[in-house]
């Protein structure tokens, strides 16, 4: 791995304020070009989610990382077709307030055992 996990771990954060930000321009179910945003920005956070160490995922079991794996696969390879902008929009306000509280939990730990 050539960079830190805490890395991977901001761009994470800096990913899921910039989709909050996208969510806060308009419906991504009714705008197609909000929707690609959401889209592009989603699949990078879940690349990243990839290069977090396992064990370090290991210790926040609640949260689904196999399925952000497969979530990432969904979206890069379209599996299914049109993937549905509700579902995606559903998937972002269940999953990404947990998420981010995780990898700032993360970070947060890491920088206490450092001092």
């Amino acid at each position: 791995m050539s960079k830190s996990w805490q890395a991977y771990a901001l761009h994470i954060l800096d990913v899921a304020a910039k989709i909050k930000r996208i969510q806060s321009r308009g419906d991504l179910t009714q705008d197609d070009v909000l929707y690609d945003a959401a889209l592009r920005n989603l699949q990078t956070l879940c690349e990243a989610t990839q290069l977090l160490p396992d064990n370090l995922k290991a210790q926040f079991p609640t949260i689904p990382w196999r399925e952000i794996s497969g979530f990432r696969n969904i979206l890069v390879h379209n599996y299914l077709g049109d993937i549905d902008p509700l579902t995606v929009q559903t998937v972002m306000n269940a999953h990404l307030p947990a998420l981010i509280d995780c990898v700032q939990t993360m970070l947060a730990a890491d920088a206490g055992s450092n001092n």
